[in-house]
């Protein structure tokens, strides 16, 4: 305990708030090391204590470790999440691995409680439903919490309700972007900009097919 004391508040409450997985899903991070995922910026990608933390030019993490061989269709992802003020980041689902540039297949789940630039809020299936309420705060860890099943994308953040979207049967994507529409796919963690700072921790996935 008099350890625990000395250490920083920040350092401290990844220590006292150790997340669990809950019964039927999969952990796709193991805390320590980048084991199943594949870095399109590296530099922008690091580990702190047992946190993934993307800080930097825009780059993405991509799970495409042997779990399902990253491949999801109808599942349940839960993220741990914890922002720094004037932060934006992002959750991609239903997507795959790109070089460079932001995924254009799937779907991302906004993480942006007070980036001052983009008024879509954490929550929002970007640029499909979009949220304007803030639902959870900087600097404190919130669960999103998405679920694909069907036609159907879910998103609560901590809890709370913040989108439920049905693609249309004739649904071609937001304007320039045909891939962002449901189909099998991975998972991925966005780095935005240098300006923001973005924890990702506690990512796991069960499958609903």
């Amino acid at each position: 305990m008099t350890m625990l004391l000395r250490l920083s508040p920040v350092v401290l409450a990844f220590f006292l708030q150790a997340p669990a997985v809950e019964p039927g899903f999969t952990s796709l991070f193991n805390g320590k090391d980048f084991t199943g995922w594949t870095i399109s910026n590296e530099a922008s990608f690091s580990i702190e204590e047992g946190a993934i933390k993307a800080n930097g030019s825009p780059g993405h993490a991509y799970y495409t470790g042997d779990f399902r061989k990253h491949s999801f269709r109808n599942f349940e992802l839960k993220v741990d999440v914890m922002t720094r003020p004037n932060s934006n980041g992002g959750i991609y689902v239903l997507t795959e691995y790109q070089e460079k540039g932001w995924p254009s297949k799937g779907f991302e789940v906004q993480v942006n409680n007070t980036f001052e630039k983009d008024w879509r809020k954490t929550g929002s299936l970007y640029q499909v439903d979009d949220v304007k309420e803030q639902l959870a705060p900087d600097n404190e860890w919130f669960t999103e919490h998405i679920i694909v099943k069907g036609d159907t994308i879910t998103v609560r953040v901590n809890d709370k309700p913040a989108v439920e979207w049905t693609q249309p049967a004739d649904w071609e994507g937001p304007k320039g972007s045909p891939g962002r529409r449901i189909a099998p796919g991975t998972i991925a963690l966005q780095a935005h900009d240098a300006g923001s700072t973005v924890y990702y921790r506690n990512i796991r996935i069960k499958p609903l097919d």
